[in-house]
């Protein structure tokens, strides 16, 4: 009879590992492609709304596109009576009342729907906005997901939770979150349903600096998580240091490659061209299996 830890490593349940940096360029990107291809059937999901760059390597296929829209307070001036309930009520002064008529800032609404609840004259209502689109589509057996934001929209959020909604969540067991860059809301809006974290780290001490932000944030979180030395050299590697000495697991290294560099600069899948990252990627997966199998059964 199989254990539940080797059930979980079968695949039995389902696993979604978050892929964090504390900054742009480390890496993030090709750790979470690489393992979504190595473990396809998968799905991988690209919450880095500003600048979504998984597609240009995965490139999915028979893409479907859905806008994403948020409801915003509209006024009708010619009911407000200027109580200033709904000013009041705004914790984030998204609302001001000026020269008779009430103005809504709508960059820096939240969209609570407080104002229109505490409006006793009914002269608030909501209409939808656009903020950003998500597109799904298939690369092989990858389902791949991005969200966009829209120029000048202030908030990623509501675009990375309609990614993660449970009504277009994925039947594949194991999904991977390529969460933004850094340590910010929507960082952690990518990792509250993480059932474990990856965090990259590049080998300089500018990126121990960057690796200790997102180490903070899922100890913050409370999430079990090991981290993948990238464009790891012979010699002194301070990152690997800095988790020697906090007793973090080191996972894998993924080696400085001029190989790698080209398979990436012409926008292709390691692992679907080098047979060397196919063994890599899929010995860093198989860590990861283990990983997430002995912490759901410790805490079981």
């Amino acid at each position: 009879m199989k254990s539940t830890r080797d059930s979980i490593i079968m695949g039995a349940n389902k696993m979604k590992i978050a892929v964090l940096s504390g900054k742009g360029g480390t890496g993030k990107t090709l750790v979470s492609v690489n393992l979504a291809a190595s473990a396809e059937p998968s799905t991988y999901i690209d919450c880095d709304v500003e600048e979504p760059n998984g597609h240009l390597l995965l490139k999915p296929e028979n893409v479907k596109t859905e806008e994403v829209t948020v409801p915003i307070p509209y006024v009708d001036n010619d009911i407000c009576d200027g109580c200033r309930k709904c000013v009041d009520f705004c914790r984030f002064n998204a609302l001001a009342h000026i020269n008779d008529k009430l103005i809504i800032f709508d960059d820096i609404c939240h969209s609570c729907g407080g104002c229109v609840i505490v409006c006793a004259k009914d002269a608030l209502t909501e209409r939808e906005k656009v903020v950003g689109k998500i597109e799904i589509g298939n690369s092989n057996q990858v389902e791949v997901r991005s969200g966009i934001l829209n120029t000048g929209e202030p908030s990623g959020v509501p675009i990375i939770n309609r990614l993660q909604d449970g009504d277009i969540s994925s039947t594949n067991e194991m999904i991977f979150v390529d969460c933004p860059p850094g340590s910010a809301c929507v960082v952690m809006d990518s990792i509250k349903d993480a059932d474990y974290c990856v965090l990259v780290a590049e080998p300089t001490i500018f990126g121990v600096h960057n690796l200790n932000m997102v180490y903070e944030l899922v100890m913050l979180f409370e999430k079990p998580f090991g981290v993948v030395l990238n464009k790891s050299i012979d010699g002194e590697n301070p990152a690997e240091q800095f988790c020697i000495d906090r007793g973090i697991k080191i996972l894998g290294k993924i080696p400085f490659d001029t190989e790698l560099g080209k398979i990436n600069s012409n926008a292709e899948v390691a692992v679907r061209e080098s047979d060397e990252y196919r063994k890599l990627f899929s010995s860093l997966l198989d860590s990861l299996k283990r990983e997430v199998a002995y912490e759901t059964t410790s805490n079981s």
